[in-house]
């Protein structure tokens, strides 16, 4: 079964947030708390969106051995329920600039990625109401970008025996990320942690490059001046982030929807309880999207999606 959780809109709790003030929660602790936030402001819902329709207008079911803050529909358990009747957006889509995050999890078959970047995109798309988002940047796992290193290169924190089917897999992914971009989903992709050489191996695989690399700079490091000429060159634009690569662990995953205080009660107790769901939970990929209003500099919208796959069906609960 796949579970499926979100964060709702983060910035309703509080005023938008301007672009120039200092991103200081990195991403991995904004996401647990969002969540778990999410749940506890869901948990005192007891029954699900009255206008609870999908897209289609029709009406999803709720499986009787789930809370009733959470919806089933088809193969998928949603954490909280989600009302897709809604639109997150306040104005026309041309007052916005949308950025999505898509993060491919470690220890994740490279094959499942072209699933989960559809999968994921078509919740953002439904969530804001669009057809469109403005740019994509994805994040690939075990790639560490080092701007103290001699070679002003990113390093690969795995085996590098695994390096070039790695590299495979990376141009693989692409491809589906190039389908998207043709199709009018997506305008604008990017990557992550890429350096120089990475960038100059990986560009003759590309028909649509990638028009950002963004990068974490540890300590406020410089950019490494041969990445700056060569991003120049190939007309890349440099970011930076404050994103964990490994945003979202088992453990941590597995503590966010187990029992007890931080639990939010989805998954069993214990191995043959029927307070939940029984099997062990895999988190596949999480998506993060930010609405900003163009002539104002405001996030107006900001959220997170997130994909974990348990290995059993749900337990009646007591």
């Amino acid at each position: 079964m796949k579970l499926v959780l979100s964060t709702s809109n983060i910035m309703q709790g509080g005023r938008p947030s301007v672009l120039r003030q200092p991103l200081t929660q990195k991403s991995n602790v904004e996401l647990i708390n969002s969540l778990r936030l999410n749940f506890l402001a869901s948990q005192h819902i007891e029954s699900p969106p009255s206008n609870g329709a999908d897209s289609n207008g029709t009406n999803p079911t709720i499986t009787n051995g789930c809370p009733s803050w959470t919806l089933h529909r088809d193969d998928a358990l949603y954490i909280p329920a989600i009302d897709f009747t809604q639109s997150g957006l306040a104005e026309e889509r041309d007052q916005y600039d949308i950025t999505v995050k898509l993060f491919y999890l470690p220890g994740i078959p490279a094959s499942r990625r072209c699933a989960h970047t559809r999968e994921a995109i078509d919740l953002v798309l439904k969530e804001l109401h669009v057809e469109s988002i403005d740019l994509l940047i994805v994040s690939f796992p075990g790639i560490l970008f080092d701007a103290d290193d001699d070679s002003d290169e990113e390093e690969y924190a795995g085996d590098r025996s695994g390096d070039a089917d790695d590299f495979d897999s990376m141009v693989q992914t692409w491809r589906v990320l190039e389908s998207l971009h043709e199709q009018g989903s997506i305008a604008q992709l990017g990557v992550a942690e890429f350096g120089c050489d990475r960038l100059a191996r990986f560009l003759p695989h590309t028909k649509a490059q990638p028009s950002v690399d963004q990068i974490n700079l540890k300590d406020c490091c410089v950019v490494p001046k041969s990445l700056i000429l060569y991003a120049k060159q190939e007309h890349i634009q440099l970011l930076t982030h404050n994103d964990c690569n490994d945003i979202l662990p088992v453990g941590t995953t597995r503590e966010l929807l187990g029992p007890g205080e931080k639990g939010a009660g989805i998954l069993a107790s214990a191995p043959g309880a029927t307070d939940g769901i029984q099997g062990d939970v895999e988190p596949q990929w999480v998506v993060k999207y930010t609405a900003v209003v163009k002539d104002r500099g405001v996030v107006e919208n900001k959220g997170y999606f997130a994909l974990a796959d348990v290995g059993t069906c749900v337990k009646a609960r007591s």
